[in-house]
């Protein structure tokens, strides 16, 4: 039995803005923190693993999933699809875990439209500029994939308004220290108290 009961944090960015980064270290270093294994349609590349990486499973299979309300988020990219297992995140949070999901504003909307109990956190660049040139140093993407980037980078940079929490990436380490002290902080309200811990505890109900 746990004094807290997990919660779900949902972190959004901009493509090369560090949010991958960014989440690996969190999972890393903070105990009881998880990820949620997405299911997608896509084929594995080098090196991925089934049920670690994505599960992956057939088209069919994911729309039997979708028509079923299995998903708290999910998208169609490229022709593949991806998306989000409700009943994962359950089990992880009630075996007494936060979940970190690291997804995009399109998904992040869909998962504020079902009104569940989230914190949002999103991930800005320290400036436009400064994403270009990351994107630039990084040597990922063309010069029309970058342009894309960008201009999408606009689109997703008006929703951080609709976050709880927004982090400028100018600098890693302040950066996660500044998630950190957003997940550390969510573990010590009040309502995230588990009634039957507290009650064992304390005998009050």
């Amino acid at each position: 039995m746990y004094i807290n009961n997990g919660r779900l944090y949902i972190l959004s960015a901009p493509s090369g803005t560090g949010k991958t980064t960014i989440s690996g270290e969190i999972l890393k270093s903070i105990p009881h923190m998880k990820g949620s294994v997405s299911f997608t349609t896509r084929q594995p590349r080098a090196g991925e693993r089934n049920d670690i990486d994505y599960t992956f499973i057939s088209v069919e299979a994911f729309h039997h999933m979708l028509q079923a309300g299995e998903f708290i988020e999910s998208a169609e990219v490229h022709g593949n699809y991806y998306g989000t297992s409700i009943k994962r995140i359950k089990e992880i949070q009630e075996g007494g875990s936060d979940v970190l999901l690291d997804i995009d504003t399109h998904g992040a909307k869909q998962i504020r439209a079902r009104h569940i109990d989230a914190t949002y956190i999103f991930i800005l660049p320290p400036s436009l500029e400064a994403l270009r040139e990351r994107l630039y140093k990084r040597n990922l993407d063309d010069e029309k994939s970058i342009i894309r980037r960008l201009a999408k980078a606009k689109d997703e940079i008006r929703e951080c308004l609709f976050y709880d929490y927004i982090i400028v990436n100018d600098d890693l380490r302040r950066a996660v220290d500044g998630l950190k002290a957003i997940i550390l902080s969510g573990r010590l309200r009040a309502d995230c108290l588990n009634a039957d811990w507290f009650e064992g505890k304390f005998g009050i109900q």
